[in-house]
């Protein structure tokens, strides 16, 4: 199963930062790499509502914001939108907000200050398996229609194929030599699901 680099690059993207520079640095990076659609807010208490609304593939999440921090966005938005994916940006001093952010829901970081180079390939590998779960996910739910679609229609079959054995001893038909019905004993036409715009032929009465 592969991906298409508009499949990729049309992924949404959510970037949530209380300082504007680095909303506008990575909103820049994302659009000069081809991403289309690009969402920010420096609002932390924004990213519930606007991932319920959107369902991102990928947010950007800031760790250390005042108010309400990186910690506090995820728990809200996975409790309200258990698909949600993060990566979170943190400083290396703080090593331990790493296996915090983790536990929380974090799937990758973005170290401060940013690698340009670093941040493009991550948000590229972390979209992908993002990307390609969907599908998966996709695929799985036409299969499951597709399943359920033709085992009504085997059972439609069978429940008129025991119709017709049961009433087999009681009715017959007869067609002439361009193959129209003359003579119809029975329900033959219903049961054989065959419609004609008119029958002319002769309707036996069944015993």
């Amino acid at each position: 199963m592969m991906l298409t680099a508009p499949e990729f690059l049309d992924a949404s993207i959510l970037v949530v930062d209380d300082q504007e520079a680095n909303v506008q640095l990575l909103e820049q990076l994302l659009r000069e790499a081809g991403y289309t659609n690009v969402a920010s807010t420096v609002n932390p208490h924004e990213v519930c509502a606007l991932h319920r609304k959107n369902r991102y593939d990928l947010i950007l999440l800031d760790l250390q914001m005042p108010g309400m921090d990186g910690f506090q966005v995820m728990e809200a938005s996975r409790q309200a939108t258990p698909t949600a994916t993060f990566r979170s940006s943190c400083s290396p001093r703080k090593p331990g907000h790493k296996l915090r952010a983790l536990n929380a829901g974090a799937r990758d970081f973005i170290s401060k200050p940013f690698d340009l180079v670093e941040v493009k390939t991550r948000i590229h590998n972390m979209l992908e398996v993002r990307l390609l779960y969907k599908k998966l996910e996709n695929f799985s739910k036409v299969l499951e229609q597709t399943v359920r679609e033709r085992t009504a229609e085997l059972r439609e079959s069978e429940a008129r194929y025991r119709s017709l054995t049961e009433l087999a001893s009681d009715w017959y038909w007869e067609q002439d030599e361009s193959g129209n019905f003359t003579k119809v004993s029975g329900p033959v036409l219903e049961m054989l699901g065959i419609r004609v715009p008119s029958f002319a032929g002769k309707q036996v009465p069944t015993r």
